[in-house]
């Protein structure tokens, strides 16, 4: 198969960035462009800057670097509350590169009585709200598939769990006059897309952004966001699956039916029944992921580890979310749906 550079390029985003300039390549690139694919990359990094790891993040490990993919090592999840520099980090484009406090502004539109732009400061005095939730990204064991999927390569580290002190989002949206025609909230960050990549937007029904429990963030386990994490606004949904928590949160639009674009139409999106494994699935039998499923980790001993016979203490933890899909039939009988 002939492959040119554009054809690298192309592919390199769809994995989820710039894989030549991360000096982390993904196997299924290399796959793909064999051995003329790895001459080309590696010249791509000798003419890059290399960026590096996030301060703080040195103990995780690294899937790529730009944009940044951080996955927590099993060793360090051992307590209930992820401490911010073991937080796993989910990137789909690279971090923005001004984030001014004192300039940032989020702007709420569409089917609004009174559309708003809202400072920091603004937001920072409505009335708080906190809540404890275990953020997972939905690759999350990605690379125990089979057959292999691909997309970053992500072991059982993708999840951590926090405090998140924000305003609830639907302080927001009663505060500019959500109408009733309202479905969904499509929520968009100040990150910019590369090539031909789509905009990172992403939408939740309006049901669950309005949650009480549904947050617009600003602090994690007590103090500001990290850039890696959203500075200065991300979105928590709990219960839900990583990629609805949008970073550095610039825009919500309230919209009267679902969003076409590629990373709601196209992507996080499952089959509705039960298929064999890598079949092509037609798009009006596929569902949007939402809720996650019950999961469980033993931290303690690790993975390989060799313990002497006798009393052995064993550490771990478990999570869920709410259901993915209400017509989900994987065996005739659905699945229960704990919070997390």
């Amino acid at each position: 198969m002939l492959v040119t550079r554009r054809h690298l390029l192309t592919i390199a985003v769809q994995l989820g960035g710039t894989a030549a300039v991360s000096g982390i390549v993904p196997q299924e690139l290399l796959a793909l462009g064999g051995a003329g694919s790895q001459s080309f990359l590696r010249a791509s990094e000798r003419q890059a800057v290399r960026p590096t790891v996030a301060p703080g993040k040195e103990k995780l490990i690294v899937r790529s670097l730009r944009p940044p993919d951080y996955e927590t090592p099993v060793a360090l999840l051992d307590s209930w509350i992820t401490p911010v520099e073991n937080f796993y980090v989910r990137s789909h484009l690279p971090v923005p590169a001004a984030l001014d406090a004192a300039a940032w502004m989020l702007q709420v539109e569409g089917e609004v009585a009174t559309p708003l732009t809202l400072s920091l400061d603004e937001i920072h005095r409505m009335p708080p709200a906190t809540v404890t939730v275990t953020l997972e990204c939905a690759g999350n064991g990605r690379a125990f598939y089979d057959p292999p999927v691909a997309g970053i390569q992500w072991g059982k580290g993708a999840v951590g769990t926090a405090r998140w002190t924000g305003v609830r989002l639907a302080d927001v949206l009663k505060r500019a006059g959500a109408r009733s025609s309202g479905k969904f909230v499509l929520m968009n960050g100040a990150d910019r897309a590369l090539g031909s990549m789509q905009d990172f937007v992403r939408q939740l029904p309006i049901d669950k952004a309005m949650h009480s429990d549904t947050l617009i963030a600003y602090e994690m386990n007590g103090q500001a966001l990290p850039p890696v994490h959203g500075f200065p606004l991300r979105v928590v949904a709990p219960g839900w699956e990583g990629a609805y928590a949008v970073k550095w949160l610039t825009n919500l639009r309230v919209v009267d039916r679902d969003f076409d674009g590629f990373w709601v139409a196209s992507a996080y999106r499952y089959p509705l029944k039960h298929v064999a494994p890598g079949a092509v699935v037609d798009a009006k039998d596929m569902g949007p992921l939402t809720g996650l499923v019950v999961k469980s980790l033993i931290t303690k001993p690790l993975d390989g580890a060799t313990v002497a016979p006798g009393k052995v203490d064993i550490g771990g933890f478990a999570w869920a979310g709410e259901t993915p899909v209400s017509k989900v039939d994987w065996t005739g009988a659905r699945a229960g749906s704990p919070r997390a």
